[in-house]
């Protein structure tokens, strides 16, 4: 008994997050174990949709944090997560890239249905929080059917922003977040404008096998310590 205890006491704390979350969260449960001995944190990112399924699965996850508020109510809806856990974090903006080399004019949304812009990398809207945010701002400007065709749907965030970057697409819909990580390979075309918050908000989960460890991480990533390490990163106060 007293073995399987003590287990539990050092063990092992499983964070899944949207792969936007990537490099700061990377560098976030580093101080986290720096600042906690014995904490080891096991980090799992996707795409928000894809994290969720894994979940409903029976995945081991402590803590969840979710590039939309829409994911995290479906969590909550399944009862993965605990009711009244959840917290916002950071928020971000979405915007359109194309390879650093790229002589295409696209300043703006309509810019994108000109022919010379053939393939869009965009998330799948079905489980890429990014994708649906893409969807919402297309169909606002009357553009998505247009759009649509020219689509080659990611697995997520990073994958479309990595196509991008090998020029494999003329465009490409990510977070302002991700257009900063590969400047050298990518520029920022513009901002998408959208008339909803990109928040995102992180939870313990229902079945945490560590609940403690999992509320103190989620109190480190609210903490001064861990926003500065977000905004380093691009990510905007909640």
């Amino acid at each position: 008994m007293g073995c399987a205890a003590s287990l539990v006491q050092a063990g092992d704390l499983h964070v899944s997050a949207a792969a936007s979350l990537t490099n700061a969260f990377q560098e976030i449960a580093q101080t986290y174990e720096a600042r906690h001995a014995g904490a080891k944190v096991l980090l799992n990112f996707g795409a928000s949709g894809a994290l969720l399924q894994q979940m409903a699965k029976g995945a081991p996850v402590d803590v969840f944090a979710s590039a939309d508020m829409e994911t995290m109510d479906m969590a909550e809806k399944q009862k993965l997560v605990a009711a009244g856990e959840r917290r916002d974090f950071v928020r971000n903006s979405l915007v359109v890239i194309v390879p650093r080399d790229s002589k295409l004019a696209v300043a703006r949304l309509q810019d994108l249905g000109q022919p010379a812009v053939q393939k869009l990398a965009i998330g799948n809207p079905a489980s890429v929080p990014a994708g649906r945010y893409t969807r919402h701002a297309l169909e606002a400007a009357k553009m998505w059917t247009g759009i649509e065709a020219k689509a080659i749907h990611t697995q997520n965030v990073r994958q479309a922003l990595d196509y991008v970057a090998r020029g494999e697409v003329d465009a490409g819909f990510v977070y302002g977040t991700d257009a900063a990580l590969m400047k050298d390979k990518v520029k920022l075309a513009f901002d998408v404008p959208l008339d909803v918050a990109i928040s995102y908000p992180i939870a313990r989960t229902a079945g945490a096998a560590n609940p403690a460890e999992a509320r103190s991480f989620i109190d480190f990533v609210l903490s001064p310590a861990g926003q500065a390490v977000l905004a380093k990163y691009g990510f905007q106060k909640p």
